[in-house]
């Protein structure tokens, strides 16, 4: 759904929290009426930015919001009619009118269930904001409420710019209609014109990439290709803000990190509003997270804080309230003496049983995703052995080396190669360049030349789940430097088993004990 004008809607408000006024009932289709008293409580249209500098592969810190809110929520409540048997409804449209007329205080057949009571908040123009929450929390009332798709019972709501909504998997979708009827459907209600969608349905298709399905009706999709459509539409409508429910959670590993490119190169300068069960991508990705519980707003701040109570919330709903709060004295730690070498003491064990940690390295894949001005060019990307040789297999914990080949296509005074390891939420794990090394000696390479780098490291233990390396040419220095060649994805790998029960990656433990005291 879209918008380019505020909206506003606003109900009285009564001291006694029921859901219809006295002497009042609901409509006859089970909905509150508007009497209702409330509680008071080159590349793709999408790609076209720069791309961060490689020098430092850490994420960008977010940009300071500015400028008035564009959206405004007031006071939002939203009621359901609950009836026991159908039957009730029936009589609920019938019975207390006749009371009325006779005198009597009519009688509900239904119960109340407040969705939502008593939510404002404000978000501000290049605000990314997370909601989290149980099921049933509200989360998903609210993106409904705010996209125009629900009416609240009570409060105001005020939407300032052009909203992309994917609420529901397949929502704005006729599953009669072919992929190609359903991308004009959809776009025209993002709110774009025919004309608009035939100039941009050959990137739309492309960002999608479910082939000849395209012209397919979307009943034969599969669900991870209904999201892709749909994904592909809402990145290329312009908008100004962003509604996601946690639609993200679907798709293979190459749309993820694709659906991730784009919405961090949307976050520099739209507004982002997105439910996800996932708090690790709450943190990563915004700037403030709202947590709901039983209709209500039950806190609203840090992504790290907020997240943090949420989790401790979860664990103390099922195994009672916790014995250790934050700020309890923690005893030093004992003075040890590192070893030279850090390796693991449960690895011989892990390594020969259904633990250990295999990871399937992929071949590098030269079409991946990519940029730059190629004044050299990445040729390939591989992980090998100890003894030098190609690894298909490797294992967590093991020393490992990456070779990134390059050929120059123009004389390079001071190259810098690099590379960062991401999840499949495109979250960067670690990673490294040859800058630092070759700062005081710098290497020059000549036109038509090939040159390597070579990174030793002991490859982490890694949750099971998909992961791709990023790898990049640039010349200059840490600060200032100029891209010759940056590819997303180079090479894949897959962690098919692990001992990591926590984390994004595992570290060796110099020992693990257990003793009375």
């Amino acid at each position: 759904m879209w918008s380019d004008r505020g909206v506003g809607r606003a109900k009285p408000t009564g001291p006694d929290g029921a859901c219809h006024r006295a002497g009042q009932g609901p409509d006859p289709v089970g909905r509150p009426d508007g009497r209702l008293r409330v509680p008071t409580a080159a590349e793709p249209r999408w790609a076209r930015r720069d791309e961060r500098a490689f020098a430092d592969p850490t994420p960008t810190p977010p940009q300071q919001a500015g400028g008035e809110p564009v959206i405004r929520a007031h006071n939002l409540s939203k009621c359901y009619l609950i009836y026991d048997r159908p039957q009730d409804r029936l009589k609920q449209s019938i019975v207390p009118r006749l009371q009325r007329l006779i005198g009597k205080p009519p009688h509900a057949y239904y119960r109340e269930f407040w969705a939502l009571r008593g939510v404002s908040f404000e978000v501000r123009n290049g605000e990314t904001v997370g909601i989290i929450g149980r099921n049933g929390a509200g989360k998903s009332t609210l993106l409904q409420i705010l996209c125009g798709t629900l009416h609240p019972n009570g409060g105001a709501v005020t939407m300032t710019g052009r909203i992309a909504a994917l609420l529901e998997l397949g929502s704005g979708f006729n599953p009669e209609f072919s992929g190609r009827e359903n991308v004009y459907l959809y776009a025209s209600v993002l709110g774009l014109s025919r004309k608009d969608v035939a100039d941009r349905f050959d990137e739309i298709a492309a960002f999608a990439d479910i082939g000849d399905f395209i012209n397919q009706p979307i009943k034969t999709y599969s669900t991870g290709m209904a999201v892709r459509l749909a994904f592909a539409v809402i990145a290329h409508v312009d908008a100004d803000i962003l509604v996601i429910d946690e639609a993200l959670a679907v798709g293979d590993a190459f749309f993820v990190q694709k659906c991730m490119r784009f919405l961090r190169r949307f976050m520099e300068t739209g507004t982002v509003l997105f439910v996800s069960h996932d708090t690790g991508k709450v943190i990563n990705l915004c700037d403030r997270a709202m947590w709901l519980q039983d209709g209500a707003i039950r806190a609203l701040g840090p992504p790290k804080e907020i997240a943090e109570a949420y989790l401790a919330d979860l664990y103390e709903a099922q195994q009672g309230p916790s014995a250790v709060r934050d700020g309890a004295a923690r005893p030093p730690p004992d003075k040890q003496t590192s070893p030279p070498e850090v390796r693991d003491q449960r690895l011989a064990y892990l390594n020969h049983s259904k633990l250990r940690n295999d990871i399937e390295v992929f071949r590098f894949d030269p079409a991946s995703p990519g940029f730059g001005k190629g004044g050299a060019t990445i040729v390939d990307v591989e992980l090998r052995g100890s003894d030098g040789q190609r690894l298909a297999w490797c294992v967590g914990g093991e020393d490992v080396a990456l070779g990134v080949r390059c050929e120059a296509h123009a004389d390079i005074s001071n190259p810098i190669i690099g590379f960062y390891v991401k999840d499949r939420l495109g979250q960067p794990l670690f990673g490294d360049n040859s800058y630092l090394t070759y700062m005081s000696s710098p290497v020059s390479v000549k036109a038509r030349e090939q040159f390597e780098a070579l990174f030793k490291f002991r490859m982490p233990i890694l949750p099971m789940g998909d992961y791709s390396i990023c790898v990049a040419i640039a010349e200059g220095t840490q600060m200032e430097h100029l891209q010759h060649h940056w590819i997303h994805d180079a090479v894949l790998f897959k962690s098919h088993s692990s001992s990591v029960s926590t984390g994004l990656v595992g570290i060796p433990m110099q020992h693990v004990g257990l003793r009375k005291l």
